[in-house]
């Protein structure tokens, strides 16, 4: 397995060549030269499979250049009950015949990222130690990629963690499960701006081409192939634990605001996996159902971001979504060099009238957007009915999977994270907090390091050379 840049300008590398880069050297998103074929046989086979063991074989698909063994340990010591807290790892709860949430919020920070991050952090420790290196990471978050990202890299060897993240613009749970930590390879970088700002400054940075050198610049953000094959596997894990034999469809349902996670049930659908529909579903900053709806990708400017009660898809500009759009234009490397011309000189593309928006359809997905009050009346009566909290992201997810629901094929709606996190909002909704895991009381309190500044690439540029040396 090889892979290219969306934009043509990279030569094909493997896996390990790419797993600590952001960006391509020439701007654009490392993909696979293909999306490996699974067919019925093996779609049985891997029924039977634990977590795990899922894992290893559908990563194993896309990594080839470690050694199996080697692979195999890395699988095995990321996916376990004493990290997910269950063995499951992402379980699945049936809500009624035909509607289920599929559990990815076990993990350390309570969020999805926690299940391609965990593997990630083990990853890069294995790379590092294998090559004699060390990594510099550098990373934006709107919530959650974060605390997930930190928390799967503290005490790794080789590795320091430069994350930005939006000053004031996320839940005071989400900030603390950062700023708290107080391990000296992690630093906090609050930007006074909105998230689009901080991702911004991940990609002018990847894009200064001497400076990465230098410092020895990789991301974990989702642009990371090595995190969008790892959440692969919970779509076949989800469409195995809804399903009875293997030719059922499904309907996966995801709460997206950069196109990562909803990009992963791509490839698993392109892979073969028998998926009707990818349900897209964005809050108020609706970029992405923009597109899917009329084809026109309008970025919007950081005055027009609203800020919401689900955080976490605050976002305008969604960096995996270049991805998608190259395999939209067949694969045409020139195409979407052009497009991103377009989006850097114009802000945007549409491709109404073009043959590329004809092929829309085949590739399964439909959106909506959920509001405030949507999220509100969402969570309110998931509880009254169900006796299930959800949290709000989940709750913009199932909102429009409702809408799109059709009878015959069930629906997984991916549960991105759990209540705790965003207990103002829940309270507003139920009158009541939500219930903490143990280990969680009081974080808000605990003393916290952060260092605040303005949305500058030097002046951030600056810390990292003070804090990582070269």
């Amino acid at each position: 397995m090889r892979y290219v840049s969306t934009r043509g300008g990279m030569a094909p590398k493997a896996f390990c060549e790419v797993l600590l880069e952001g960006l391509a050297p020439d701007g654009g998103l490392v993909v696979p030269e293909h999306y490996p074929a699974v067919d019925a046989l093996t779609l049985a086979r891997w029924r039977r499979l634990a977590y795990p063991e899922l894992a290893f074989a559908v990563i194993r698909r896309f990594v080839d250049d470690i050694p199996e063994e080697d692979l195999r340990a890395l699988v095995a010591k990321t996916y376990t009950k004493e990290i997910f807290g269950t063995a499951e790892i992402t379980p699945l709860r049936t809500l009624e015949p035909g509607l289920h949430l599929l559990g990815l919020s076990n993990g350390p920070t309570l969020a999805f990222k926690d299940v391609a991050m965990q593997l990630l952090g083990n990853l890069f420790e294995y790379a590092l130690a294998r090559s004699g290196e060390e990594l510099n990471i550098l990373g934006a978050t709107s919530g959650d990629t974060g605390s997930a990202a930190e928390h799967a890299m503290r005490g790794k060897q080789g590795v320091r963690v430069f994350m930005l993240s939006p000053h004031g613009k996320m839940s005071a749970f989400q900030a603390a499960q950062m700023y708290s930590l107080q391990d000296p390879n992690i630093f906090n970088i609050a930007v006074r701006g909105v998230f689009d700002d901080c991702q911004d400054i991940v990609k002018a940075v990847s894009g200064d081409a001497a400076f990465k050198a230098r410092y020895r610049i990789g991301t974990v953000n989702s642009i990371n192939w090595a995190r969008v094959v790892a959440q692969t596997v919970y779509y076949f894990k989800g469409y195995f634990a809804a399903t009875r034999s293997d030719d059922e469809q499904v309907s996966f349902a995801v709460p997206s605001g950069n196109f990562g996670n909803i990009f992963a049930g791509h490839i698993a659908r392109m892979m073969g996996l028998p998926v009707r529909a990818l349900v897209l579903a964005t809050n108020e900053n609706d970029v992405l159902d923009e597109f899917f709806r009329t084809g026109r990708y309008r970025v919007r400017a950081a005055a027009e971001v609203v800020p919401t009660s689900s955080p976490s898809m605050d976002i305008s500009k969604a960096s995996n979504f270049e991805r998608f759009v190259y395999d939209l234009v067949g694969q045409a490397a020139g195409v979407v060099a052009e497009l991103w011309r377009k989006v850097d000189r114009d802000g945007g593309f549409d491709l109404a009238g073009t043959p590329y928006l004809e092929q829309l359809p085949k590739f399964g997905f439909v959106s909506g957007c959920s509001t405030h009050a949507d999220r509100l009346a969402t969570i309110r009566a998931t509880y009254q009915k169900y006796g299930v909290v959800i949290d709000t992201h989940t709750a913009d997810g199932l909102k429009v999977a409702l809408d799109h629901r059709t009878p015959d094929v069930p629906t997984i709606c991916l549960e991105t994270a759990q209540p705790a996190k965003f207990a103002e909002t829940i309270r507003a909704a139920l009158g009541r907090d939500p219930d903490r895991p143990p280990g969680y009381a009081g974080i808000e309190a605990l003393p916290q390091r952060v260092e605040v500044m303005d949305a500058d690439v030097a002046a951030v540029k600056a810390f990292i050379a003070r804090h990582a040396g070269g």
